[in-house]
């Protein structure tokens, strides 16, 4: 445990390597990931409207997109997801980047996340609370 407080990448790789993850009822994303920016609904739709550049990353699965996603949003579900797959959508490692899923008890944006930190990109932003809280806003969701 320790050797996680040091390293919350390092350990993201760890455990996406072995395949370590809690039943999804029972998981909680972290609160933050080193390297990376926390964002809200609001901070994702004052980014969307002042970054030029801006990529927002959809890392559900495709029956989850299905139920509605974020205008604008790319679609890469994470276990799709790597250095190859990510420079197809963001051309440079400063492009800024948002990755979401379905909320804080869904693990799939965080991973993306991790991978995006391990392939060196560096304008990190998750919106952790994801689909869940956008839609407890009332924002619109595409179909």
């Amino acid at each position: 445990m320790t050797f996680c407080r040091v390293s919350r990448v390092l350990c993201g790789l760890l455990v996406l390597a072995a395949g370590a993850v809690p039943a999804a009822e029972d998981y909680v994303s972290p609160g933050f990931i080193e390297g990376a920016r926390v964002i809200d609904a609001e901070r994702l739709i004052e980014l969307a409207t002042s970054l030029d550049g801006l990529v927002i990353i959809d890392s559900r699965i495709v029956e989850d997109r299905g139920e509605g996603y974020i205008e604008g949003s790319r679609h890469l579900v994470d276990r799709d997801m790597n250095c190859e797959s990510l420079a197809a959508l963001l051309p440079a490692k400063s492009t800024p980047v948002v990755f979401y899923c379905n909320g804080i008890n869904c693990d799939r944006s965080d991973k993306a996340v991790v991978i995006a930190l391990g392939c060196g990109y560096t304008a990190i932003h998750w919106f952790r609370g994801g689909i869940e809280e956008w839609r407890e806003k009332n924002y619109p969701l595409m179909q």
